[in-house]
């Protein structure tokens, strides 16, 4: 029976290399002559580390910039954490790396395709989806209807089989 998984998966690698670039960039800007900003990752975290929220936020512009010019999409990094003090006026900001797919998003993916009536099953496992249906047609449309569906974290499609 033809099948394929939803994932959702961020190269940690290209992820290291933006942080690279970034690191460059904040050595080499005027604006950033003198001041203690830093990045550094911890398994699927990045933390800023910044001397005032002007800095802090051009970090994060310069982070999202870097991102995407390793072909990665921005909306991988998740940026909802607020800033918190550090020591004297610097601020840290912790950005989550999303990998995986959160059960309530798997949720509501698998009751977009459900409610559609398609012919296809659709099995949540771990953190991706399976879905599995008797005509290739028939996942091509849920792949269309997936992207459709205007979910704000990357998504691919692998192990399309037949």
């Amino acid at each position: 029976m033809p099948s394929f998984d939803i994932v959702s998966e961020t190269d940690v690698h290209e992820v290291d290399n933006a942080i690279a670039g970034v690191r460059r960039e904040i050595e080499t800007r005027f604006d950033f002559k003198g001041s203690k900003c830093t990045v550094e990752r911890t398994e699927n975290e990045i933390v800023l580390l910044a001397d005032d929220a002007t800095k802090l936020e051009q970090m994060q512009e310069l982070l999202r910039v870097y991102v995407t010019r390793r072909k990665l999409d921005a909306a991988a990094l998740d940026f909802s954490a607020k800033p918190e003090r550090a020591a004297g006026d610097a601020l840290r900001h912790a950005v989550t790396i999303k990998q995986g797919i959160a059960q309530d998003l798997a949720k509501t993916i698998v009751k977009g395709i459900k409610d559609s009536k398609m012919k296809v099953q659709v099995s949540i496992q771990g953190d991706e989806l399976r879905v599995t249906g008797k005509k290739r047609d028939d996942l091509q449309d849920a792949i269309a209807l997936v992207k459709r569906m205007g979910i704000e974290q990357p998504l691919q499609y692998q192990n399309f089989r037949d």
